[in-house]
């Protein structure tokens, strides 16, 4: 699984709250290759999804929640540091939680 131990609650978080799925798509897919970006979507959807035991999420199917994340996988990538953890990520253009467009960049 892919995912970040920052807390939402925080002040002032952990830069890999608002930057770990962007830095593992930007870094370790795209610049690095160390994971194809296939199996890097799958650790950070339907594979925690099901270790989690959410129903309907993860994957996208029929009659599941449609969460979906529009993102450019040529331009992704973090840009929360120590100084700004709450920078938003460069390449992400579209959150849908459920069915319903929550951010657009």
């Amino acid at each position: 699984m892919i995912g970040s131990d920052g807390l939402p609650g925080d002040s002032h978080p952990h830069p890999r709250l608002w930057g770990t799925f962007p830095r593992v798509l930007g870094r370790y897919v795209r610049e690095r290759k160390v994971i194809d970006l296939e199996t890097a979507i799958h650790k950070m959807t339907g594979l925690t999804a099901k270790v989690f035991g959410l129903q309907g999420r993860g994957v996208l199917a029929p009659g599941n929640h449609a969460d979906v994340v529009v993102f450019d996988p040529a331009t992704v990538i973090d840009r929360a540091d120590y100084d700004n953890p709450i920078a938003r990520p460069d390449g992400i253009e579209h959150v849908i939680i459920g069915g319903q467009l929550r951010v657009q960049i």
